[in-house]
């Protein structure tokens, strides 16, 4: 008896195909397919050659980022081109406001980093707006600190630490929150929690100048619109060890959602040059310009879109560097959470190829 070509995948043609498959077996001689009990097994077997075909087709689909539909698949496809989708961006308004310190002795007066506001109007809901840097002004003669033309940028400011573990072979530095805008990540390291001296580390997407005393830091996106910060192995940036203590400092935002915002009320936390805190005497907050730019995550339609063009475009803008070497690099970039590629390879030794 010939098998059946199993090429449908509509549940009906399925049962369809399985009937057909059956009769020509003489052992199902005059049954009845469709009011027996047969009719039940049948139905079953279709349902699940129907479910394993939708799920292989799937399956398939996801390796190729044409027509890959979930972010995190298309994410992990962009990411063999060395390409990191662009972040939720953080709208930004720029106000200013007095703070009377004329009873106190202070000298200047610092807006901490953190929350500084809160939208106040009935069009939009609460928003927190936030700056993730200290702002220090002079006090003037007449006992007034002026904060003026400050950017505060629509979002909740976060802080997440961790100690590096050389017992942990397999650590990984995941901020938890998703909405972060990368591009008011600030990321320092000390050489233990305890420590006072505090290295700035800067983010880089690309190999090039980078040495093995490079401050640097990558970062890629991974599920649930969350980042990874990844360091250097000593070869290609600094590399951390134990226990070096890291904090990362960021701003998680509602995108384009804080657009438009023209009135905010302080919220912000204020000390003078002793270390006081400062209560009272502030003003009301003058916004200088409504809040814009914010943004939302980039879409998965996008990234198909520019990651290969980017790609692309990066090869031809560098015409001192052959396609092998850009090549070889964007391998290493790719591969900088496995110290054993990235240990045995040396820019030098790309000469070989030049």
């Amino acid at each position: 008896m010939p098998l059946v070509n199993f090429s449908n995948l509509d549940f009906d043609q399925i049962k369809a195909s399985i009937q057909d498959y059956l009769r020509a077996n003489s052992n199902f001689t005059d049954y009845d397919f469709e009011g027996s009990n047969l009719s039940t097994i049948i139905d079953t077997l279709a349902y699940n050659t129907y479910i394993t075909s939708y799920n292989t087709n799937m399956v398939t689909n996801e390796v190729f980022i044409d027509s890959a539909t979930l972010r995190e698949n298309v994410v992990s496809l962009s990411r063999n081109v060395g390409y990191l989708p662009r972040s939720r961006k953080a709208s930004v308004a720029n106000i200013s406001f007095l703070v009377d310190v004329s009873n106190t002795t202070a000298t200047s007066v610092t807006l901490k980093a953190g929350i500084v506001g809160l939208s106040n109007g009935a069009s939009k809901k609460n928003l927190t707006f936030s700056i993730s840097n200290d702002v220090t002004v002079p006090v003037d003669a007449d006992g007034v600190a002026n904060f003026t033309n400050i950017d505060v940028f629509q979002g909740t400011y976060l802080k997440q630490t961790y100690t590096v573990s050389s017992r942990n072979q397999t650590q990984k530095f995941i901020l938890p929150n998703s909405g972060v805008d990368t591009s008011l990540l600030r990321v320092s390291v000390k050489e233990s929690e305890s420590s006072t001296v505090t290295r700035v580390f800067k983010q880089f997407d690309s190999l090039f100048d980078v040495g093995p005393q490079s401050p640097v830091y990558f970062l890629q996106e991974i599920d649930s619109e969350r980042y990874e910060v990844m360091f250097g192995d000593g070869t290609f940036g600094v590399s951390l060890q134990e226990p070096n203590y890291i904090e990362i400092n960021y701003i998680q935002c509602d995108g384009e959602s804080g657009n438009g915002i023209s009135r905010i009320r302080y919220a912000g936390t204020l000390r003078d040059n002793n270390n006081n805190a400062i209560t009272s005497g502030v003003s009301l907050i003058t916004v200088n310009e409504p809040s814009y730019g914010g943004s939302s995550i980039e879409s998965v339609e996008s990234i198909k879109k520019y990651s290969t063009q980017i790609y692309s475009s990066q090869i031809v803008q560098l015409p001192l560097v052959t396609l092998r070497q850009s090549f070889l690099l964007s391998t290493l970039r790719l591969n900088l959470s496995q110290p054993s590629v990235v240990k045995n390879f040396h820019l030098h030794s790309m000469e070989k190829y030049s």
